[in-house]
């Protein structure tokens, strides 16, 4: 994967036109760089009745995160998928095969695309996809964390699929693995990233968060620590050093009322509790973090609304919350069961339409969004359910 490499010929591109402005470069440099990225920022679906195709109009486009290469639409079941034309918003000059705005046929599965940056040095392939929604007919949603891969970016880290209603694999879950890739030390290996596979689970594989130290460059970021976690949403690498709660991005569409959260846990805190500066809170004990938060994910006006880290257990969209209390130590798997508090009342038409939101989240620090916690605190999860109310 070529990201990284391209990011970094941009910003040493940037570097260069800022030396130029100022004079520090020969006036023989006389032609701009061309660009070096080779990236899909933007995907429209431009369909000629929008309201019969998709749930949500605002669902027909979607901002491509830079480490993602799989862009999913959803669509309702009625839709023919043959003939289909994306239109992709390119970073400046890159092009694409096959053709910007062609039609292709979605029916058979994802379509390539390969974009070719200005240069023509670099290439990227992206994967879109256009399903019909599969709607939710099981009571019970399951996860067990047994679907992982190995992603490539500086370094190696580990991404969770989960497991959808056809057999197939979607992509809900995301971390802050391609954070913490951003100041990983030489040695790490994927197991040594903050969430990493656990090979003896409760029942099969199950899933480690470690908080860890960012060294040097996070020290220097006002990023000390890096929490492991694992959450239904995107995580937004290229915000990471800027906004690191805008980052994170809470949920998926979700189309049933769910009444309870249930799975397995152990815990065990790191040995000291540090601030953000790094300096040792005598007697605080770090704890674990388990909850999920069920939202509207539209406003009145029809404007598309995704939890972030500063909101997602504050919003005012919330309509109900299940959260484990009190995670400071379990040496052996421990179950947990937590009903869901509605805060809220459920509309069935918006319901229907999948105008709701659910986001499960596990962290090893539950301070870990502002920096803080205990370095070495460990959470491990396992066979994790939402039971949701039964269709009649």
């Amino acid at each position: 994967m070529t990201l990284h490499k391209s990011k970094i010929l941009n910003a040493l591109t940037l570097i260069s036109a800022s030396l130029l402005a100022t004079g520090a470069l020969s006036s023989c440099i006389k032609d701009e760089p061309l660009n070096a990225e080779a990236d899909i920022e933007r995907v429209s679906l431009v369909v000629p009745n929008p309201e019969q195709v998709f749930f949500q109009i605002t669902d027909s486009a979607q901002n491509v995160i830079s480490t993602d290469s799989v862009v999913t639409f959803h669509v309702r079941s009625s839709v023919d998928l043959t003939a289909l034309a994306p239109r992709l918003t390119l970073t400046k000059g890159a092009t694409c095969v096959p053709e910007n705005g062609s039609t292709q046929d979605f029916s058979k599965g994802p379509v390539t695309y390969t974009v070719t940056s200005q240069d023509g040095r670099w290439k990227r392939r992206y994967f879109i996809e256009v399903r019909h929604q599969t709607v939710t007919v099981t009571d019970t949603i399951r996860y067990d964390f047994e679907h992982f891969e190995l992603l490539s970016v500086n370094g190696q880290f580990y991404a969770w699929h989960n497991l959808l209603p056809d057999g197939t694999l979607g992509n809900d879950w995301a971390s802050g693995n391609p954070g913490y890739d951003l100041s990983r030390q030489v040695t790490d290996t994927p197991l040594d990233y903050p969430t990493a596979p656990l090979a003896d689970g409760y029942e099969g594989y199950g899933v480690k968060l470690t908080t860890k130290d960012t060294g040097t460059f996070g020290s220097w970021k006002g990023m000390p620590l890096a929490a492991g976690n694992l959450f239904i949403g995107n995580f937004d690498v290229a915000q990471a050093l800027r906004d690191a709660m805008a980052a994170t991005r809470f949920g998926k569409p979700f189309d049933k009322r769910p009444v309870k959260y249930t799975g397995y846990y152990k815990y065990k805190a790191g040995a000291h509790y540090q601030d953000k500066q790094k300096r040792i809170i005598e007697g605080k004990v770090d704890q674990g973090s388990i909850y999920a938060v069920f939202y509207r994910n539209h406003d009145a006006n029809g404007n598309p609304i995704m939890l972030q880290g500063d909101n997602v257990l504050s919003s005012p969209d919330i309509v109900a919350v299940a959260q484990v209390p009190d995670i400071y130590g379990a040496s052996e798997w421990t179950y947990f069961e937590i009903p869901f508090k509605y805060l809220q009342e459920i509309d069935p038409e918006i319901l229907a339409n999948r105008g709701y939101s659910l986001t499960v989240v596990f962290s090893s620090s539950i301070d870990g969004a502002i920096f803080q916690g205990a370095i070495g605190s460990e959470l491990c999860v396992d066979k994790v359910r939402v039971i949701c109310e039964s269709q009649q």
